[in-house]
């Protein structure tokens, strides 16, 4: 029977790229760890990743599965499932994590890792493209899908940005207001935006055209007898989703957040430290713009990091209990 409390010195939350990248750290620098993979990676629907330095094109599923055997060499556990809550037993004790499938476990270091989901605007036919021909970073995809017509979809009126950004890869852009109207764009937005050569489109998006399991069009509301409107050719559409952090772990263990455009973050140091001694964040879970190598980077300062504390924190224990001992003896 399976001892329903098990203790390690750092748990890792997350199994996506900073969360392995601290978990391989670990593991080499001999720390008893585990890592709670729940299986949802933010870059599942993207067929490769890019701009990762000797792992550029590589499948997202691949990186991680090559990850997962690469901690495994160093006795890092491992554990399909997810945490539903964590506590701190006491005023800097160890923290407790409690599984799904229903096992406690218990570490002096916790790291969080957690990443973002990524909310995507409700129109017919983003959703089943997302990853595909429906994308959200240029620098992630913009390379592959260079000079074809593109489309920005507006979900906020910071979407310009975006549209500015996408010019960079094609001549041909246009940006479909959809529900932010004109007058919620500065004029330097549209200075900007006409310099840029990029096309403003207002008016509500309605759905996509697909043809033959490829992106055609962006069709609008309205504007015809049949309830139909005008559809603009596009092979590619950008759309900037609304970004969900995962932080229900953060928040329960105390640590302090602040507000963003894109959610809110916990404040950590340039090492990933939280407000709360011991808690840890990388990745999404610490930031709206990471990406994967900047992930795996956090994710390795934090584990190199957590080592050294420990080893001090012990060298210092060891150091008291010795000094009491000569007092005892004294």
């Amino acid at each position: 029977m399976t001892d329903k409390t098990e203790k390690y010195e750092v748990i890792v939350v997350g199994g996506g790229a900073a969360g392995l990248s601290a978990a391989l750290v670990l593991g080499r620098a001999r720390r008893r760890t585990m890592v709670v993979d729940a299986g949802e990676p933010r870059n599942a629907p993207a067929a490769h990743m890019q701009g990762f330095l000797s792992r550029d094109g590589m499948a997202p599923a691949e990186f991680l599965a090559v990850g997962r055997e690469e901690i495994a060499r160093y006795g890092v556990d491992l554990v399909r499932d997810r945490a539903v809550d964590a506590t701190r037993d006491g005023d800097g004790g160890d923290f407790a994590v409690t599984l799904a499938g229903g096992r406690t476990v218990h570490a002096r270091a916790l790291v969080i890792a957690t990443g973002l989901k990524d909310e995507l605007p409700d129109v017919p036919g983003v959703a089943e493209r997302f990853g595909r021909d429906v994308l959200h970073c240029p620098y992630c995809h913009g390379w592959e899908v260079r000079d074809q017509p593109f489309g920005v979809l507006a979900t906020t009126a910071m979407s310009v940005h975006q549209a500015l950004m996408v010019s960079q890869w094609s001549k041909d852009v246009t940006f479909f207001l959809h529900k932010v109207t004109e007058r919620e764009l500065s004029d330097d937005d549209l200075r900007r935006l006409a310099a840029a050569g990029v096309e403003v489109v207002p008016g509500e998006v309605a759905g996509l055209t697909v043809e033959n399991d490829r992106l055609t069009g962006v069709r609008l509301a309205g504007g015809t007898p049949s309830g139909g409107g005008a559809t603009h050719e596009r092979s590619v559409l950008f759309v900037a989703p609304r970004a969900v952090p995962q932080n229900d772990l953060l928040v329960r263990l105390g640590a302090e957040l602040y507000e963003t455009p894109f959610g809110a973050y916990p404040v950590i140091d340039e090492r990933g430290l939280t407000s709360v001694p011991g808690l840890w964040a990388a990745g999404n879970a610490s930031g709206f713009a990471e990406q994967v190598v900047n992930a795996a980077s956090r994710g390795y300062r934090a584990g190199a990091t957590i080592n050294g504390e420990l080893l001090m924190a012990d060298l210092d224990a060891a150091l008291q209990d010795g000094d009491s001992h000569r007092l005892k003896g004294s």
